[in-house]
């Protein structure tokens, strides 16, 4: 095993350290919903709900796909940070290496198989044939990047895991901030519409990748060439199959529940669904923002489980859920005061605003809600320990599916954003519950 420094340093969990990792991690992350928002406010200009419609099902639709495949980026963050922990460079190299291999496997299989994705995902969601169309026209362009995306995630993961958020940071205001601009200037300023902002996200992708593979050509510049045998050691790809399989199971049923959402919202018309994709951007904001602290939690939970410091683990979890709840609660009353100008600001239709007003409370406390399960979850990707973070998913998505079933035809729209805040809190609240047995077990010894 190679060695590095940081086998010869005591872990020392502060203030200063959280925010190192997430401060970067959530100014990259931020881009994302902003690059949302710019999307929808770009196909909300051209005045018609059907675009907006179409945009928030085809978002839905990449959400399965890349989400579900997030799991590229979480087990890499994991597994890299164990090792960076125990100091083990070539550890750190291997991991990067498998997941850019399953990437690039993945990414082909998705598009081979994206007209099936697509003809499912109308199927499912029902959605009008104008909404239909509309997501056809984004889904048949935008899924091209599948490789470029997962290769994205795993380099994305490698960096995080070493906790390199500002040059994750670097990588992610490429993407976003290139995406955002091509998405302006092929949407609107040459009207492509719909399609420029697909080809927008196409070349954004490309353009990251091809950042980050050079950077992690530079990076092993001097390491010695991996052999094959050790590439695919069985055990070691057992290791990555089992966390990525629960990761992925986890990853699916979340983005399930999101589908289901936006689906349910079209059954109370265009309007309603507009409305609902608009708000959606409200909670893309919050978990954009939380995931800042999240990162941090995966990065230096998977330090202190790869050292064997129980202390430090405990100090991880203790401070990254104090500043989640900081931030939660600034979110919610952000949101509370802006939010009826960030919806004009997303939509020109007086209907859609009209809708969006009406559920405004529902999203602005979406951030609350899901705050422990955020902090949760990367404490639990840090740590690895994904078979329970898969299990409680399960037992929430339950929960989820049994208020919208009571509450949907009691209080309609209303009732759906009900079952989607009591989804997030009951997340957090399993998780939080498992916490200290999982602990005992890691530290044990």
């Amino acid at each position: 095993m190679k060695r590095s420094s940081a086998a010869g340093y005591k872990l020392d969990i502060t203030h200063r350290s959280v925010f190192a990792i997430a401060w970067p991690t959530t100014l990259a992350y931020m881009s994302t919903p902003i690059l949302g928002m710019v999307d929808t406010g770009v196909v909300g200009r051209l005045g018609d709900a059907a675009l907006i419609g179409g945009l928030a099902v085809g978002a839905i639709l990449f959400d399965i796909v890349f989400t579900t495949f997030n799991f590229m980026r979480a087990s890499t963050t994991g597994l890299v940070a164990q090792a960076f922990g125990a100091g083990d460079d070539e550890a750190q190299q291997l991991v990067l290496y498998r997941s850019l291999l399953l990437s690039v496997v993945l990414g082909m299989a998705t598009l081979v198989l994206s007209p099936l994705i697509l003809a499912a995902g109308l199927w499912a969601m029902d959605v009008p044939e104008s909404v239909a169309a509309a997501t056809s026209a984004y889904f048949v362009i935008r899924i091209l990047a599948a490789p470029l995306t997962l290769t994205n995630y795993s380099v994305l993961g490698w960096l995080l895991g070493q906790g390199r958020a500002t040059l994750g940071l670097a990588l992610q205001t490429l993407l976003n901030g290139s995406n955002i601009l091509l998405s302006i200037w092929l949407g609107l300023t040459l009207g492509w519409g719909i399609e420029g902002v697909a080809w927008a996200t196409v070349t954004a992708e490309a353009l990251t990748a091809t950042a980050g593979l050079a950077l992690v050509s530079w990076h092993h510049r001097n390491q010695s060439f991996l052999d094959r045998s050790r590439l695919l050691d069985k055990v070691a790809l057992w290791r990555l199959f089992a966390v990525n399989r629960d990761i992925m199971i986890r990853s699916f049923c979340l983005l399930f529940a999101f589908a289901f959402f936006t689906s349910q919202g079209a059954n109370f018309g265009e309007t309603t669904l507009a409305a609902n994709a608009v708000l959606m951007n409200f909670f893309l904001v919050s978990g954009y923002f939380l995931d800042g602290f999240a990162t941090a939690a995966e990065s230096l939970a998977g330090r202190a489980v790869g050292r064997r410091e129980e202390q430090a683990f405990k100090d991880v979890v203790r401070l990254t859920l104090f500043w989640g709840f900081v931030l939660a609660v600034v979110l919610l009353f952000a949101f509370l005061l802006f939010g009826p100008s960030l919806i004009d600001l997303l939509t020109t239709n007086y209907a859609v605003r009209s809708q969006a007003r009406l559920y405004l409370y529902w999203a602005s406390i979406t951030a609350l809600a899901g705050v422990v399960a955020f902090q949760m979850d990367g404490i639990y990707i840090g740590a690895t320990w994904t078979r329970d973070m898969r299990n409680m998913m399960l037992l929430s998505l339950a929960v989820f599916l049994a208020v919208w079933w009571v509450s949907v035809p009691l209080i309609a729209n209303h009732g759906l954003w009900l079952a989607l805040n009591v989804f997030l809190a009951i997340r957090g609240i399993t998780l939080y519950r498992r916490l200290r047995a999982n602990r005992r077990a890691t530290f044990a010894g």
